[in-house]
């Protein structure tokens, strides 16, 4: 269907569906049966059988599995088939750890998917754009991406970037009539929007027409298709020292098995020992708990509001030493209430907060109602140039747009300007806002047929493109001592903190051309609002916390520089001596100028989204790892440019979200300093089960070297060794990954990110605890052997017993940097339990006969546990009152 050559009425016609009411839900509900959902089909997963096989590939374990079928070839069936079990299980329990990672990455892509605001049952909903179907009102504007082959029915300046689709990168302006013209490339279908496609300026209307492999994008082919995972910088750097480790294990374990052999073990015995030795001691697993201790970050920072689109950012987060903030939404409540009204020279004070409709105008003292001068027309205008409405769900009313548009809406109702007010207007031509003008203009024609232009902006902006006002006596030249006191009234309302926005008009006439660029020029100045947006009860204390944590505060704000320092003073950002910078100065700097005062600087007003990029850029030439917030298509560059870059779910465009590490579901400050926390607290307890992996791998080589050297029997056969390894090293380092921050885990400065993985003395205790660990054990052994020397069964079944509850006692003391007894062991209710676990499968193979002579095991009385319990314990206590 060449849908670019039919007309408006006609395309309805065809998909059943009228503009202005949308579908209804049992319409959406048959076109999802008939065309399925709004994606571009990708590759196929990897079947789960592969996924399973994968965990057997493992070079060591191929080896160790060929070893023991050879040893069920020589007849010893039941130590092959033990190992047999033990590596299959081993194999289950690294498939579920895959499984597990690959379903919250497939959760974490679900939530920060893309949004299309559609209209249905005659309102306007955000849904996911998998869930728009042929047929669906689609409303699209700057920064957004159209989610489905639309037909464009209405476009105000609306303009498009398909470079996706053609290669062409220069923008494309868009309109809503038919083309006659046959056989046309999408590059030249005008009236047309492509799925996948940005808006790059102005807003508009569309019906989908196609979806899914049905769009120009799925014919063509999807990017996103084959998007591969990439590992971030740790698990890359924790790839890197696998890699290490290997080499080391495999050398002391040939070591191991050399001095057996030389001693006169069986070579059979000594390679079959080694390569569980080997198995056991190789942290192959290391990557996979990673990828799921930040995968279960990454849902606690969901619950938290907070979705993490790139895992590298999880580790970044830890470093962050500055978060340049929006002001506007993040750090403020993003309700804005006019408070003031300046018309005709006079100020006029307005009550009633938030949403609530009923509210009064004061003048002094005086209330006074719509006859007073201008007033009613300030704020029809305020109504008419504005891109919002007033919605009621479940009995309570909420805005559907930009909130300062919203609260020009709240201010309009409080007079009695009503719906059925503007609806006798009609918009002519709309010329959006975005950053760059910092105005909105629209052309609007009343019943009588005469045309005015209504612009709203900044006031810095509209005064000078201003020569006459509006008084009570009728319009006027507005001359200097004019300006004076309007100034005088943009201070005043901005040293109590309120937002400043002015409003002017302009006739025009009935053949004015509406694309002439002088158009917003010999503007009619009406007035001012002065709007208030409470900043979040939750951000002081946060920036507080954040100060503790050695991460700087700065605030970054399009609004007048006395209305940013006024909410930095309340929010407690703004020291005695913090400096403030002005947009007109950042201008005339030079990265190199501003990075001489960027460490004294916490504010930053009348900020333009170029402003934010030199921002970040002074910051990183300083050593700062910076978290940047941002929600415009023109933040996109800044937030790319950061360390962290920061987007808002609730008010971000979709650009600025696919540019982001994070998003905020909340758009609130506290929400970054939540997962700045829980960032550092996924490093700190990937730190946790990287010490005790490696301290008890450490134990299990030493113990069997340190036994090779004295000429002293095996203290534990192969079974032993895998069992140990499948006890000790699953649920509780898992575990591990659950735990809670230290209660000071944000009053220490930010991480060096060039930081290794054993800073911080983390080698020297994984090397003491790991001697340790293997001392212990072969003393264990020792003892028992020598009063024993005919059971060598018994003396292994004491040092494997040792060697596993000696593990199990350390992972408490990993929990803290300090000491064992710094933490209550009962606050990680998981790690008990996992332990519990790990101890049920150590006596079952202990206490159940069946198992004994499979395990070489034996009974172990009373006086065993107390020298068992007495040396496992010693690790751990001996470092007990020590930071080292």
């Amino acid at each position: 269907m060449k849908w670019y050559q039919l007309d408006v009425e006609r395309v309805e016609q065809k998909l059943q569906v009228t503009s202005r009411k949308g579908l209804t839900t049992k319409q959406v509900e048959k076109r999802r049966k008939q065309y399925g959902y709004n994606v571009l089909e990708t590759q196929k997963n990897t079947s789960k059988w592969l996924i399973f096989l994968k965990q057997f590939q493992d070079f060591m374990v191929l080896v160790l599995l060929a070893a023991t079928l050879i040893a069920g070839l020589l007849g010893e069936y039941i130590d092959a088939i033990a190992i047999m079990i033990i590596v299959l299980v081993n194999g289950c329990f690294g498939y579920f750890q895959e499984q597990k990672a690959e379903k919250s990455l497939e959760k974490l892509k679900e939530l920060s998917a893309p949004l299309a605001t559609v209209l249905r049952n005659e309102k306007w909903e955000k849904i996911y754009s998998k869930e728009v179907v042929v047929g669906d009102i689609v409303k699209v504007s700057s920064g957004d991406r159209i989610p489905a082959d639309i037909r464009i029915v209405k476009s105000s300046g609306m303009e498009t970037e398909e470079s996706t689709l053609t290669g062409e990168s220069l923008p494309v302006m868009k309109h809503a009539t038919a083309i006659t013209r046959d056989q046309l490339e999408a590059q030249d279908q005008v009236n047309m929007g492509f799925m996948g496609t940005l808006v790059t300026r102005g807003s508009g209307i569309g019906i989908v027409v196609g979806t899914g492999m049905n769009t120009v994008m799925g014919q063509i082919a999807s990017l996103m298709a084959n998007t591969k995972k990439v590992m971030t910088p740790l698990e890359r750097k924790l790839a890197e020292l696998g890699k290490i480790l290997i080499v080391v294990a495999l050398f002391l374990t040939a070591l191991v098995v050399m001095l057996g052999v030389m001693q006169g073990h069986p070579i059979y015995n000594m390679f079959l020992a080694g390569v569980s030795l080997a198995v056991a001691a190789i942290p192959e697993g290391l990557p996979a708990i990673v990828t799921v201790a930040l995968s279960l970050g990454v849902q606690r920072m969901i619950r938290k509001k907070a979705i993490v689109r790139k895992l590298s950012a999880v580790e970044t987060l830890g470093c962050a030493s500055v978060i340049c903030s929006d002001k506007t939404g993040t750090m403020t409540e993003n309700k804005m209430t006019v408070k003031e009204l300046f018309i005709g020279g006079n100020q006029l004070y307005v009550t009633g907060d938030g949403y609530n409709l009923q509210g009064d105008f004061f003048l002094n003292k005086e209330k006074v109602d719509e006859d007073y001068p201008n007033l009613k027309a300030m704020l029809l205008y305020g109504s008419l140039c504005n891109n919002a409405s007033l919605q009621v769900k479940k009995g309570k009313q909420y805005i559907d747009g930009d909130p300062t548009d919203g609260a020009l809406l709240i201010a309009a109702r409080k007079i009695g300007l009503t719906v059925n007010a503007t609806e006798k207007y009609r918009i002519i031509k709309e010329i959006p806002f975005d950053s760059d003008r910092k105005r909105m203009s629209v052309v609007i024609e009343d019943e009588n047929q005469m045309r005015y232009l209504i612009t709203k902006g900044a006031p810095d902006v509209l005064l000078p493109r201003s020569t006459y006002q509006e008084n009570a006596q009728g319009r006027s030249v507005l001359k200097a001592a004019d300006i004076e006191k309007i100034d005088e009234a943009i201070n005043g309302m901005a040293e109590k903190a309120l937002r400043t926005l002015a409003v002017a008009i302009k006739p025009l006439s009935k053949n004015e051309n509406l694309d002439n660029a002088f158009l917003e020029k010999d503007l009619t100045f009406i007035g001012l609002y002065g709007m208030m947006d409470p900043p979040r009860k939750e951000v002081k204390a946060a920036i507080e916390e954040c100060n503790q944590a050695g991460i700087k505060t700065v605030m970054i704000t399009g609004d007048h520089v006395k209305t940013a320092r006024a909410i930095a003073q309340n929010l407690n950002l703004l020291p005695a001596n913090g400096l403030v910078l002005e947009g007109h100065q950042l201008s005339e700097m030079s990265v190199e100028d501003l990075e001489d005062v960027i460490d004294d600087t916490y504010v930053f007003a009348r900020v333009t989204p170029e402003h934010k990029l030199k921002i970040v850029q002074a910051f990183q030439r300083k050593g700062h790892i910076v978290a940047m917030t941002g929600d415009g298509v023109n933040d996109a560059p800044a937030i790319k440019a950061s360390d962290i870059g920061i987007s808002m779910g609730i008010s971000g465009t979709d650009v600025t979200k696919e540019a982001s590490s994070l998003i905020l579901m909340d758009d609130n400050f506290a929400t970054i300093k939540s997962a700045i926390h829980e960032g550092r607290n996924i490093y700190e307890n990937i730190r946790k089960f990287i010490r005790y992996l490696l301290a008890s791998n450490v134990g299990e080589i030493l113990v069997m070297l340190f036994a090779m050297l004295l000429a002293m029997p095996l203290p534990l056969i192969p079974v032993q060794i895998l069992w140990v390894n499948l006890v000790t090293d699953g649920l509780p380092a898992m575990a591990l990954g659950l735990d809670k921050s230290e209660g000071d885990v944000m009053k220490h400065s930010p991480r060096n990110p060039r930081e290794g993985v054993f800073a911080r003395g983390l080698g020297y205790k994984i090397i003491t605890r790991g001697i340790l660990i293997g001392i212990v054990t072969l003393i264990g052994f020792m003892v028992t052997y020598q009063n024993n020397p005919d059971n060598l069964i018994y003396g292994q079944t004491i040092a494997f017993t040792t060697l596993v509850m000696a593990q199990l006692i350390h992972v408490f003391d990993c929990r803290s940097e300090k000491s064992v007894f710094a933490r209550n062991p009962f606050e990680n209710i998981y790690l008990v339990f996992a332990v519990l676990s790990s101890l049920l499968l150590l006596l079952v193979v202990i206490y159940w006969e069946p198992l004994q002579p499979i395990f070489h095991t034996t009974y172990l009385g009373i006086r065993d546990w107390m020298l068992i319990i007495v040396l496992s314990a010693l690790p751990t206590v001996l470092f007990g009152f020590t930071k080292k």
